[in-house]
């Protein structure tokens, strides 16, 4: 396990019930952070790469689900990866800064000498022992993953000024109505015990400015309509931005893939993402043809050691199958996520698809979308125990659970 003073301790922040709105209606059935992707939970991703961190002590979840929805999956990890895995649970959201501050006491208890801190749902290569080696030769309390994206899309992120010779970050804006800089914060940060003094002196200077603010009774009605939680604080703008510029925060820049997960349409494009991932680090993951007695494989395909995929089935590239699904002869599946217990029929297509659990797809059926990931109906998703009968065509709509469907639909949300 290394000294104490190299001992490491990695906290990721997994959310809770009302942050997973967006992700509907995949969240109906499971918390966000378990979805599948690359038949691996989401949050299995983040965890795994932990697990490389040397002298990683322990890894802590901190959310706000009921502790019962994650005890198995924890208990579960922790075995395999032979890491201590715990969750902690909030009683309420406190932000990122406050939820890591609520758990000091617990974080500290292994007198780490790093912690990293990472978001459940952020999709990249999760370079961790990359990072503690810069962070070591930085010097400061601490480095934040960044990566270059189009001056486009960059303001949908935390965008942020580094020094092109240091790394030190200069500058740090969240969501700036203007262009900053096309350098953005990925979510992924190490710092050392130090970020705890940072965040109690927010907590301090807040307090401060509560005490001393006269304000007249219209601008205490507007600002008492905006405040926040006194022990509810953000990492990126109550910490991060304030010590900007001041030789405490460095960047570490990453030239692999990264995404968000925010939406079903994400998870799939981030679910490939994984896959081509694993060709790299764990090609016994992928599928892979093995004669003529198995179905065709393309690429980078997931299938469930429980799954039964007939032999004249095409699968790929971009497929994940989960635990108890049937795939059924002639069958074609390109870019799509078929969750537990899914059947499908002979000769049925799906493509740019979620597939969600115990539901089924007729004979000479298709489930189809566009494969605009980033558009609300860009991709078809079918929720929990959907029945899409034969010869059925559903193309870029979002059906719920427990539906049946006996005519064919296009762009349609069905309740």
């Amino acid at each position: 396990m290394g000294s104490s003073e190299e001992r490491v301790v990695a906290v990721i922040m997994v959310g809770g019930p009302t942050k997973g709105t967006r992700f509907r209606p995949l969240s109906l059935n499971v918390p966000k952070p378990l979805f599948p992707l690359a038949g691996q939970p989401m949050v299995h991703h983040p965890i795994s790469a932990c697990s490389r961190i040397p002298n990683l002590a322990q890894i802590y979840l901190i959310g706000f689900y009921e502790e019962r929805e994650f005890a198995l999956y924890v208990s579960a990890i922790s075995n395999e990866l032979r890491v201590p895995v715990r969750y902690l649970r909030e009683d309420r959201p406190h932000g990122s800064a406050g939820g890591l501050y609520t758990f000091r006491d617990y974080i500290l208890e292994e007198n780490p000498s790093h912690i990293f801190l990472l978001n459940c749902d952020v999709c990249c290569s999760f370079p961790l022992p990359q990072m503690l080696d810069a962070h070591k030769n930085y010097g400061g309390m601490g480095t934040i993953l960044v990566i270059k994206v189009s001056a486009e899309s960059a303001n949908q992120f935390g965008e942020l000024v580094a020094d092109p010779v240091t790394n030190e970050l200069l500058h740090y804006t969240e969501k700036p109505e203007t262009f900053v800089s096309d350098l953005i914060n990925c979510g992924v940060y190490i710092f050392t015990p130090d970020i705890f003094k940072a965040i109690q002196a927010s907590f301090t200077q807040r307090k401060d400015r509560a005490n001393l603010r006269r304000t007249t009774s219209f601008e205490a009605l507007q600002s008492a309509t905006k405040a926040l939680p006194a022990d509810y604080l953000r990492l990126d703008q109550d910490i991060l931005s304030p010590l900007a510029g001041k030789k405490e925060l460095y960047t570490y820049e990453t030239s692999d893939f990264w995404e968000q997960i925010k939406t079903p349409g994400m998870s799939l494009k981030c679910s490939g993402l994984y896959l081509a991932q694993f060709r790299r680090t764990s090609p016994i993951l992928l599928a892979g043809s093995k004669g003529s007695r198995s179905a065709t494989i393309i690429d980078d395909v997931y299938i469930h050691p429980s799954a039964k995929v007939h032999p004249s089935a095409k699968i790929g590239p971009n497929v994940s199958i989960s635990a108890n699904a049937r795939i059924g002869a002639g069958a074609r599946l390109i870019s799509c996520i078929i969750l537990d217990d899914v059947e499908i029929k002979e000769n049925a297509v799906v493509i740019h698809s979620i597939v969600g659990w115990k539901s089924s797809i007729g004979k000479w059926s298709r489930v189809q979308g566009e494969g605009d990931y980033y558009a609300k109906l860009g991709i078809t998703i079918l929720g929990e125990s959907v029945a899409v009968e034969d010869e059925v065509v559903v193309i870029n709509s979002i059906v719920l659970p427990n539906k049946t469907l006996n005519v064919s639909v296009q762009e349609e949300i069905i309740l």
